[in-house]
Protein backbone atom coordinates (compact mmCIF):
# COMPACT_ATOMS: atom_id res chain seq x y z
CA UNK A 1 0.00 0.00 0.00
CA UNK A 2 1.27 3.30 -0.87
CA UNK A 3 1.14 5.75 1.91
CA UNK A 4 -0.76 9.19 1.22
CA UNK A 5 -0.42 12.69 2.28
CA UNK A 6 -3.39 12.00 4.88
CA UNK A 7 -5.63 9.40 4.35
CA UNK A 8 -9.59 10.95 3.72
CA UNK A 9 -12.56 9.69 3.83
CA UNK A 10 -13.91 9.87 0.22
CA UNK A 11 -17.21 9.43 -1.09
CA UNK A 12 -18.00 8.06 -4.11
CA UNK A 13 -21.30 9.30 -5.99
CA UNK A 14 -21.95 6.58 -8.32
CA UNK A 15 -20.36 3.67 -6.82
CA UNK A 16 -20.55 0.27 -8.37
CA UNK A 17 -19.93 -3.08 -7.94
CA UNK A 18 -19.22 -4.04 -11.44
CA UNK A 19 -15.20 -3.81 -12.20
CA UNK A 20 -15.26 -2.41 -15.77
CA UNK A 21 -17.15 1.11 -13.89
CA UNK A 22 -14.47 4.09 -12.82
CA UNK A 23 -16.20 4.25 -9.95
CA UNK A 24 -15.49 0.90 -8.55
CA UNK A 25 -11.81 1.09 -10.47
CA UNK A 26 -11.68 4.84 -8.09
CA UNK A 27 -12.92 1.87 -5.18
CA UNK A 28 -10.11 0.16 -5.40
CA UNK A 29 -7.49 2.96 -6.30
CA UNK A 30 -8.83 4.48 -3.53
CA UNK A 31 -8.04 1.48 -0.60
CA UNK A 32 -5.21 1.00 -2.59
CA UNK A 33 -3.08 4.32 -1.49
CA UNK A 34 -4.57 4.09 2.01
CA UNK A 35 -7.57 6.06 1.88
CA UNK A 36 -11.32 5.05 3.44
CA UNK A 37 -13.74 5.12 0.34
CA UNK A 38 -17.30 5.36 1.04
CA UNK A 39 -19.52 3.54 -1.43
CA UNK A 40 -23.06 6.11 -2.53
CA UNK A 41 -25.59 4.32 -4.81
CA UNK A 42 -29.25 3.59 -3.84
CA UNK A 43 -28.91 0.64 -6.35
CA UNK A 44 -25.86 -1.43 -4.24
CA UNK A 45 -26.20 -2.79 -0.54
CA UNK A 46 -22.10 -3.05 -0.72
CA UNK A 47 -19.25 -2.38 -2.92
CA UNK A 48 -16.30 -4.57 -2.40
CA UNK A 49 -16.97 -5.74 1.11
CA UNK A 50 -17.92 -1.84 1.78
CA UNK A 51 -21.68 -0.46 2.91
CA UNK A 52 -23.32 1.03 0.00
CA UNK A 53 -25.48 4.35 1.44
CA UNK A 54 -27.83 5.60 -0.47
CA UNK A 55 -27.59 8.98 -0.17
CA UNK A 56 -24.71 11.04 0.75
CA UNK A 57 -26.74 12.45 3.78
CA UNK A 58 -26.71 8.50 5.06
CA UNK A 59 -22.84 8.70 5.86
CA UNK A 60 -22.07 8.45 9.32
CA UNK A 61 -18.70 10.19 8.89
CA UNK A 62 -17.42 13.29 8.03
CA UNK A 63 -16.82 13.09 4.43
CA UNK A 64 -12.97 14.80 2.95
CA UNK A 65 -13.86 14.48 -0.63
CA UNK A 66 -16.85 13.78 -2.98
CA UNK A 67 -15.91 12.02 -5.95
CA UNK A 68 -18.79 11.85 -8.33
CA UNK A 69 -19.52 9.56 -11.17
CA UNK A 70 -22.90 10.42 -11.96
CA UNK A 71 -23.90 12.80 -15.29
CA UNK A 72 -25.59 16.38 -14.74
CA UNK A 73 -29.09 14.94 -15.07
CA UNK A 74 -28.56 12.74 -12.15
CA UNK A 75 -26.56 15.12 -9.74
CA UNK A 76 -28.32 17.99 -10.03
CA UNK A 77 -31.27 16.62 -7.66
CA UNK A 78 -28.38 15.89 -5.08
CA UNK A 79 -26.76 19.63 -5.16
CA UNK A 80 -28.55 20.47 -2.23
CA UNK A 81 -27.10 16.96 -0.26
CA UNK A 82 -23.79 17.27 -1.88
CA UNK A 83 -23.07 20.90 -0.90
CA UNK A 84 -25.21 20.02 2.98
CA UNK A 85 -22.63 17.85 3.59
CA UNK A 86 -20.02 20.26 3.90
CA UNK A 87 -16.63 18.39 1.52
CA UNK A 88 -13.22 20.04 1.39
CA UNK A 89 -14.16 19.42 -2.05
CA UNK A 90 -15.59 17.75 -4.63
CA UNK A 91 -14.16 15.79 -7.82
CA UNK A 92 -16.12 15.77 -11.23
CA UNK A 93 -14.88 13.15 -13.01
CA UNK A 94 -14.77 13.39 -16.68
CA UNK A 95 -18.63 13.26 -17.90
CA UNK A 96 -19.70 14.40 -14.81
CA UNK A 97 -19.03 17.99 -15.14
CA UNK A 98 -22.23 20.12 -13.30
CA UNK A 99 -21.56 24.13 -13.58
CA UNK A 100 -24.72 24.45 -11.24
CA UNK A 101 -23.10 22.11 -8.68
CA UNK A 102 -20.17 24.00 -8.91
CA UNK A 103 -21.21 27.40 -8.42
CA UNK A 104 -23.01 26.30 -5.31
CA UNK A 105 -20.31 24.41 -3.78
CA UNK A 106 -17.55 27.11 -4.54
CA UNK A 107 -20.32 29.49 -2.80
CA UNK A 108 -19.90 27.29 -0.12
CA UNK A 109 -16.29 27.43 0.20
CA UNK A 110 -15.78 24.16 -1.09
CA UNK A 111 -13.02 23.70 -3.76
CA UNK A 112 -14.17 21.95 -6.95
CA UNK A 113 -11.95 19.96 -9.39
CA UNK A 114 -12.61 18.53 -12.68
CA UNK A 115 -10.09 15.79 -12.91
CA UNK A 116 -9.76 12.30 -13.12
CA UNK A 117 -9.53 10.50 -9.50
CA UNK A 118 -7.85 7.55 -11.09
CA UNK A 119 -5.12 10.16 -12.58
CA UNK A 120 -4.70 12.66 -9.53
CA UNK A 121 -3.77 9.30 -7.18
CA UNK A 122 -1.52 8.05 -9.74
CA UNK A 123 0.38 11.32 -10.19
CA UNK A 124 0.33 12.76 -6.47
CA UNK A 125 -2.45 15.12 -7.42
CA UNK A 126 -4.76 13.69 -4.98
Amino acid sequence: MKEPRSAENVAILGASPKPERYAYKAFELLQEYGHRPIPVNPAFDEVLGEKCYPKISDVPKPIDTITIYLGEARSNPLIGEIVNARPRRIIMNPGAENSALAAKAEEAGIEVVEGCTLVMLRTGQF
